[in-house]
């Protein structure tokens, strides 16, 4: 059973007071979806509210940690060493579409490791959470990654690059790639639940290419904690969270998805 300290706290209590503000904004998306002009602007005000809101709570509580933000960006703290990493709505394209997969990720990084961090589903009222070498949790339930070994019965996730990138034709060939091999492969559209649901055990894997920092920087460390291993699609000595390419997956698949992968370059 997870322990509580003082820092999962300040985390859990800045998390679901800004759960409590999108779930009020997601079922207003609903009755915006029928105007013309859409849902947009509405959303963006309530990914700013959350991260206001998470700001104001973690900054009360410790007040010398700097923070990188996604709307916001770099706040410099006292505290050179220590800051937060926030994704104050992940899965922003679902919420805008009332589809009810999105979260808020929250992470602790000292001296460029992370140290703690959360993943919180709002709508499924589901809380995944680790703290470096104390294990990962869904609210205070232990969480493992499977244990399935094989391609013909592992679900493996993975997000697409945006069409301006220029990067589609490497994704789609890693995309066939990995359905030759015979995994079955999903694509929701949130990377930090993405990285949540491997450390379940819900999906055997997840890649993605061309992520930010606080996309990734919760859910790998509760990916550790679960007993998974991360990378650097192509570069194993780099660090996702500074790189934003990352590959997380069972031990008995991993290297195998990694070949695969590395192979289309």
């Amino acid at each position: 059973m997870a322990v509580s300290t003082p820092i999962m706290n300040i985390m859990m209590r800045a998390s679901e007071k800004a759960a409590r503000s999108l779930l009020r904004d997601f079922n207003e998306v609903e009755h915006l979806q029928v105007s013309k002009k859409g849902p947009g602007d509405f959303v963006s005000a309530a990914d700013r509210r959350s991260e206001k809101i998470i700001f104001e709570e973690l900054k009360k509580s410790r007040p010398e940690y700097g923070f990188l933000m996604e709307e916001s960006g770099t706040v410099e703290g006292k505290d050179k060493e220590t800051r937060w990493i926030i994704d104050p709505l992940d899965g922003t394209t679902n919420f805008l579409h009332g589809i009810p997969h999105w979260a808020i990720s929250i992470a602790l990084e000292h001296k460029g490791e992370i140290i703690a961090g959360l993943v919180h589903d709002p709508v499924k009222d589901e809380i995944f959470h680790a703290e470096k070498g104390s294990g990962a949790f869904v609210r205070r339930r232990r969480i493992r990654v499977s244990g399935r070994n094989s391609a013909g019965n592992a679900i493996i996730a993975t997000g697409a690059p945006k069409r301006e990138s220029g990067k589609r034709k490497k994704f789609l060939a890693e995309y066939n790639a990995m359905q030759d091999a015979g995994f079955a492969l999903r694509r929701f559209g949130a990377a930090a639940l993405d990285l949540a649901y491997v450390a379940a055990g819900r999906y055997e894997g997840f890649w993605e290419r061309d992520l930010q920092a606080w996309d990734i920087a919760a859910g790998l460390l509760i990916v550790k904690e679960s007993g998974g291993f991360i990378s650097d699609i192509d570069d194993i000595r780099n660090n996702p969270v500074n790189t934003g390419s990352i590959l997380a997956a069972n031990e008995p698949l991993f290297d195998d998805i990694l070949r695969i992968l590395r192979n289309q370059s």
